[in-house]
């Protein structure tokens, strides 16, 4: 991107976004009650392989029930710049999608009456193509959308002060004041 002189500024990461945490409150309790559980358990058999029993079963718990939703969660993020929004997924497989704001968009905040209550909402970003790109439950959703507003306002005026300035100067040439 050029600055109004002239010369290129260089891109800046505006903010590195995750889908909202609260999307690991379950996963949370469930290890927590899954250690309570092998803790209590663990250990009360007389049998070795019963002992042993409980500690696969709530190792294979803890790895089910938090260890993948925490990764599900980790593999996700959205990355907004001053040129761009990067959004990468996926585990095995990794998505990498790159939203120019100067090619022009419209953002739309979608909220369930629980993000309403943590303030936090998907933002649908509509760039005419057949389905939406959704940034999936931000936290902040509406600050997420003016920033995102602004960051492409400022993306298009450049462009918009580049076609007014060529424009004038046939004026400027043959004399006239502008």
């Amino acid at each position: 991107m050029k600055s109004s002189t002239g010369e290129v500024v260089p891109e800046a990461v505006v903010a590195r976004l995750r889908p909202h945490a609260r999307a690991l409150i379950l996963p949370t309790l469930a290890l927590v009650a899954v250690i309570a559980a092998t803790g209590y358990f663990g250990g009360s058999f007389r049998i070795l392989w019963a002992d042993l029993a409980v500690l696969v079963a709530g190792a294979a718990l803890v790895i089910l029930l938090f260890l993948v939703p925490l990764a599900a969660w980790l593999s996700r993020s959205y990355t907004i710049t001053t040129r761009r929004i990067v959004l990468r997924s996926g585990l095995m497989v990794r998505t990498r999608q790159e939203l120019l704001h100067s090619r022009g968009y419209d953002v739309t905040v979608r909220q369930n009456g629980l993000q309403q209550l943590f303030r936090s909402g998907d933002v649908l970003v509509n760039t005419g193509l057949e389905r939406p790109v959704v940034l999936r439950d931000v936290p902040s959703a509406a600050l997420v959308q003016s920033a995102l507003h602004e960051l492409m306002e400022r993306s298009l005026n450049p462009i918009a002060a580049r076609r007014q300035q060529e424009q004038s100067h046939p004026h400027d040439q043959d004399g006239w004041e502008s």
